[in-house]
């Protein structure tokens, strides 16, 4: 069944992760967590993979109809590794919404500024640092429901079933790939990234 399936990524094939993307933006904001939920749905096995049947009954029950041919290439144009599965990086590397240049650096900068000890990672560790010399009246040791809301903070952008507690840049950058596609012009969703996180204009 798979051994004639070698193609490379065509425009069709193009065209049909495009169509899937508008299904989960029309369903949300199409961050992470859509495409999160959208792979858990079609993992029937609950093996962390898409085999090739369930991306065709995922695809029905979505209510997407495709041909054979098109689900042939849909799914060899996933599988980057060619191991007959679907993993979740994968699905998000394809699924993912396109993001400009000028995007992409707001929120790497973002990043650096939440990443404040420069490991490439988020923690609260760095979110508490961050808070504490910002802030004119923040003194003493941090509450259970303080550190409760820096928690909440980090689960919002970690990788669904795959928690660990901190934000990769892969991850904080998978985030705001469906932010982004939500807002048409670039100078916007520069100001809006600059006024949320605090960052100088201009």
């Amino acid at each position: 069944m798979y051994k004639n399936w070698r193609v490379e990524l065509s425009q069709r094939s193009i065209e049909l992760f495009e169509l899937m993307r508008k299904q989960c933006l029309n369903r949300g904001h199409g961050g992470i967590k859509e495409l999160a939920v959208l792979f858990r749905k079609m993992d029937l096995d609950f093996s962390k993979r898409i085999c090739y049947e369930e991306l065709r009954l995922g695809l029905e029950n979505y209510g997407m109809e495709i041909t054979q041919s098109d689900l042939k290439l849909l799914f060899l144009s996933f599988d980057a590794d060619e191991n007959r599965q679907i993993d979740f990086a994968e699905f998000l590397h394809r699924l993912r919404p396109p993001l400009p240049q000028a995007r992409i650096k707001i929120i790497d900068e973002v990043f650096c500024k939440l990443d404040v000890n420069g490991d490439g990672a988020i923690k609260t560790d760095d979110l508490k640092v961050l808070y504490s010399s910002s802030s004119k009246t923040r003194t003493g040791e941090w509450s259970r429901e303080e550190e409760d809301k820096l928690e909440s903070f980090i689960e919002n952008y970690d990788t669904p079933d795959d928690e660990d507690g901190k934000i990769t840049k892969e991850e904080f950058l998978n985030y705001y790939a469906g932010v982004s596609a939500r807002v048409p012009d670039d100078a916007f969703f520069i100001m809006t990234m600059k006024q949320c996180f605090g960052l100088p204009e201009g």
